[in-house]
């Protein structure tokens, strides 16, 4: 039996990414870093079930779905006790959209299913109707439809075969708006467009876009999120819809913080452009243990009282691999980064301790994200 200890040493460190990408900075389209005040998406939510199913529904261990069932069936006539009903191919679900605040009454989006209770599946099962609501209570939508799980769950005996999750599909096109959830105000004076990601460089430099298209007093950063917009009096009435098409293919570039966003889960490490180091030596070194152990066995004398017995032979192993000393100038780049310490050979693994390591010093400079 081998057992295998490493244990990494590190002097002053620096980040050294399985792979460094340079994204050159390219201007991109109003619309996709901001929206509209009041066009934002209405969560709506809903109780349902999934009928259709074979043999995966709720088993006994899901009162609710027997009462919601039997409640189904007293709408048409039919009385019978939640205790009586032991059906396997229905399953309790909550159904989940997102719905635009452009669609009208008739409009279709996809829904979202999930199960609720111990279904194995809802591969093949049927949306019943279902009330789509918000958190006020007020219903905006209905679903049902047949639901796509896009993935099998098969079991026979200790038997199993997987494919992808089942427990949640969608339905598509399967909602129905039954009312208006349009709260965009087209007739207001002022409109206002909201960054998704809230800057004060790049509010100011969407209302110098503006300016620049409509007319240099047209638009103003109000703070870092909302820029307000006075749409010129040609675009008034029935050119309003105009007016915004123009304003959302406006380009500009846009201006991001220096972020280092690091997932631990996945040992993805993600480097925004403008992050840089202080003046740095940097090294990285390695200790690498190895605890071998073997069996030897000990054989008793000819015709002696004492037995046969294994004894452990530990035998340790301790290898130290020399790494060059690199020195990073001031306001290295990423690219600059990459290219000088690749040799060094840090994994993904490491560069969490590394990044943290840098933060510490002040060498990083750069908000850290940990994921």
């Amino acid at each position: 039996m081998i057992n295998e200890i490493r244990h990494h040493k590190y002097f002053l460190t620096v980040l050294i990414p399985a792979l460094f990408v340079s994204i050159a900075c390219s201007e991109v389209r109003l619309k996709d870093i901001a929206r509209l005040e009041g066009s934002g998406a209405n969560s709506i939510v809903g109780y349902g079930l999934v009928i259709g199913l074979n043999g995966t529904g709720d088993r006994y261990r899901t009162p609710y779905t027997d009462q919601s069932l039997a409640n189904m069936l007293d709408r048409f006539g039919i009385t019978i006790d939640p205790n009586d009903i032991r059906p396997r191919n229905v399953a309790a679900v909550m159904v989940t959209a997102e719905m635009s605040p452009y669609v009208r009454p008739g409009s279709r989006f996809d829904v979202l299913v999930s199960s609720i209770g111990d279904a194995t599946s809802l591969a093949g099962g049927t949306l019943l109707p279902t009330p789509l609501s918000d958190m006020g209570g007020d219903v905006w939508a209905n679903g049902q439809g047949p639901v796509s799980v896009g993935g099998f769950n098969i079991q026979a005996g200790r038997v199993a075969m997987r494919k992808n999750y089942t427990m949640v599909g969608r339905v598509p096109n399967g909602g129905v708006a039954v009312r208006s959830a349009d709260s965009l105000n087209f007739d207001s004076n002022t409109l206002h467009f909201n960054l998704n990601q809230p800057d004060f460089t790049t509010a100011q430099r969407v209302a110098e876009a503006l300016n620049a298209q409509f007319g240099s007093e047209s638009a103003y950063a109000m703070n870092a999120t909302t820029i307000a917009i006075t749409p010129p009096g040609e675009f008034d009435g029935n050119r309003r819809v105009e007016f915004i098409a123009l304003a959302e293919a406006l380009t500009l570039n846009v201006d991001t913080p220096a972020k280092v966003v690091i997932n631990e889960r996945t040992g993805t490490v993600v480097v925004g452009e403008n992050v840089k180091l202080k003046p740095a030596a940097i090294t990285h070194g390695s200790i690498s243990i190895a605890i071998k152990s073997a069996p030897v066995i000990s054989q008793p004398g000819p015709f002696s009282s004492g037995r046969t017995v294994a004894v452990p032979l530990d035998q340790i192993v301790v290898n130290e691999t020399a790494t060059p000393l690199v020195a990073v100038p001031e306001g290295t780049t990423v690219g600059e980064i990459s290219s000088a310490l690749n040799s060094l050979g840090v994994s993904p693994t490491d560069l969490i301790a590394i990044f943290q390591a840098l933060k510490e010093a002040g060498a990083l400079q750069a908000e850290l994200v940990i994921l």
